[in-house]
């Protein structure tokens, strides 16, 4: 999977120095929705954002950080996200998992699917 940079967005040649240097975990929170944490931090917790990638043209959409909320610029947590999905080693749209997530609650709520089972993908909500 390839994404690239949304026009309106172009990459920060700092971002992208920050991003090889300092050391980040990533982890597809949802479909598009990359878990991103500055493990180089003494408390990586409270440095864990959200970047949002376009389904449809793979781009780079969003941050939650500072940075990229007040300056709509590239920022070094889209620069983890776009290196991770480039060198093959995060997949952000994984295929629909059919397997039972372990924290599955769904006999308890009738026909309607717990959270856990939506995040995955394995059922969606009804309209």
């Amino acid at each position: 999977m390839s994404t690239k940079q949304s026009a309106a967005l172009e990459a920060d040649e700092t971002a992208q120095k920050r991003a090889q240097w300092e050391q980040f975990s990533v982890d597809v929170d949802a479909p598009g929705l990359i878990e991103v944490t500055n493990e180089s931090h003494e408390n990586p917790e409270s440095h864990q954002y959200t970047v949002s990638i376009d389904d449809v043209t793979e781009d780079l959409m969003a941050c939650t950080c500072l940075h990229h909320v007040h300056r709509n610029a590239f920022c070094k947590h889209m620069a983890a996200v776009e290196h991770a999905t480039d060198d093959g080693t995060l997949e952000a749209f994984p295929s629909k998992d059919e397997t039972e997530p372990e924290d599955c609650d769904c006999d308890g709520l009738g026909d309607f699917p717990c959270w856990p089972c939506v995040r995955t993908g394995r059922k969606e909500l009804p309209n």
